[in-house]
């Protein structure tokens, strides 16, 4: 083993200290932040929001300082048909906070089911579901499993709190008491009355925080001319049959993991991955980008918005704009990255980190792809109202699942889908977003 030398750091300071660019960059970088220094003014001209499929203009929701991206890009995706369907006005929205008491609810739960159901797990598992007994994030199934057990309500019938805007400290206590519970079930003789009492204590927690969810409500509402009124009451599951109408079983996860161990066209599952027990599970089918793409085009050319999950904060600055080259390190500072999508997941670079919506797309001549029109839940102060656009460069880089239609797979692809899945590390970057 070398250590670092005297004479290699000298010489390091001194080709930085003679090299006029390097301290020009210096001064930018220390001034204004390293981004800014280095952001590339052509790059970021080239992608103007235009798109020749653009399905919405709805108002952008806002997740706050939460983690509930899934959550809302599955619910907007939902949103936008129904405020066409009924005429509502574009800020409808479902509400956020509901779906989130019950996934929280469910975790619980599902944390526990694992302690107790696998007694003899080995340390490496047992610490990785420790260290986040539960959190904000999820995947597509998991949020499905929720509509199709308690579906939804509108946002005035359940409103944001405290806690649900700003989950840290609703995270940090519930997770205190999930652990606690964890070493009451090890030493427990009868460990599923032991899980019924802890789940009270996580259930007056959650009630507490975020507020009674509704068993049942009313909610009326006018069309956007004023002329038609109409009157809703019944259930949260009611709810979802009348206004969203959507059979969630027809949608399937697509994702796009080049790696060496998820060969394409099979199915995976993610060890440890879910939240409602007894539900259908977490399941992905891999393919090629190319084919990845084509799905999604379709779905947007039949009207239909698309759920997709990405590493968001990869050449980014929430300008509004997601784009390879943004930042130009090569012309800066004689460096580029140059990992592949691959290597980038092997190598812990990159992974799912955030979810949103495909709201349009801009096709050339040959019908293939050139930008994406991408709806946010940051609010509406970043990009074009909260409205985001990525390039295709970038679609292939960092983009690596989406949700479409069942009808879009060719039959091999929707067998593939439907075979018994290979389980995945608990890990793995594919269930990053959870």
């Amino acid at each position: 083993m070398k250590e670092l030398t005297k004479d290699f750091t000298d010489q390091l300071y001194t080709d930085f200290e003679s090299n006029a660019k390097y301290r020009a960059v210096e001064n930018a970088a220390t001034t204004n932040g390293l981004l800014k220094a280095v952001t590339s003014r052509v790059a970021r001209g080239l992608y103007e929001p235009t798109f020749s499929i653009d399905l919405t203009k709805d108002a952008v929701a806002n997740q706050k300082a939460s983690g509930r991206c899934w959550m809302f890009a599955a619910m907007n995706t939902f949103r936008h048909k129904v405020i066409k369907a009924y005429s509502l006005d574009d800020h409808f929205e479902f509400s956020q906070a509901y779906p989130f008491f019950w996934d929280k609810y469910e975790k619980a739960n599902w944390f526990f089911t694992q302690l107790i159901a696998h007694p003899d797990m080995d340390d490496r598992r047992l610490k990785f579901l420790l260290a986040t007994p539960q959190q904000d994030g999820g995947q597509w199934d998991m949020i499905t499993a929720i509509f199709t057990k308690y579906g939804l309500v509108p946002k005035d019938v359940y409103k944001e709190s405290a806690a649900s805007e700003n989950s840290h400290e609703l995270n940090q206590y519930l997770n205190k008491l999930l652990r606690q519970g964890a070493e009451k079930l090890q030493a427990a003789s009868d460990k599923e009355a032991t899980k019924q009492a802890l789940l009270k204590d996580v259930f007056n927690l959650l009630a507490a925080s975020l507020g009674l969810p509704p068993k049942t409500f009313e909610w009326s509402y006018r069309d956007k001319k004023g002329e038609n009124f109409t009157r809703f009451s019944g259930t949260p599951q009611d709810f979802f049959k009348t206004f969203v109408a959507t059979d969630l079983d027809n949608y399937v996860s697509v994702i796009n993991a080049p790696t060496a161990d998820k060969p394409f066209n099979k199915s995976y599952t993610v060890e440890f991955l879910g939240n409602v027990v007894g539900d259908k599970g977490v399941k992905h089918l891999n393919l090629p980008m190319t084919r990845f793409k084509e799905l999604a085009v379709k779905q947007l050319q039949s009207g239909e918005t698309v759920w997709f999950g990405c590493d968001v904060s990869q050449e980014s600055d929430r300008s509004g704009r997601l784009i390879l080259d943004a930042f130009d390190f090569p012309a800066a500072l004689d460096f580029g990255f140059t990992q592949t999508k691959a290597s980038r997941l092997d190598y812990g670079e990159s992974l799912m980190t955030h979810a949103m919506v495909l709201a349009g797309v801009d096709l050339d001549a040959a019908g293939q792809p050139r930008k994406w029109k991408v709806e946010n839940s940051w609010g509406d102060e970043n990009g074009v109202k909260g409205y985001y656009v990525a390039s295709d460069a970038w679609m292939d880089e960092y983009t690596y699942q989406i949700v479409v239609r069942k009808d879009l797979l060719t039959p091999d692809e929707l067998a593939a889908y439907e075979a018994e899945p290979q389980q995945l590390l608990p890990w793995d970057p594919m269930g990053a977003l959870a």
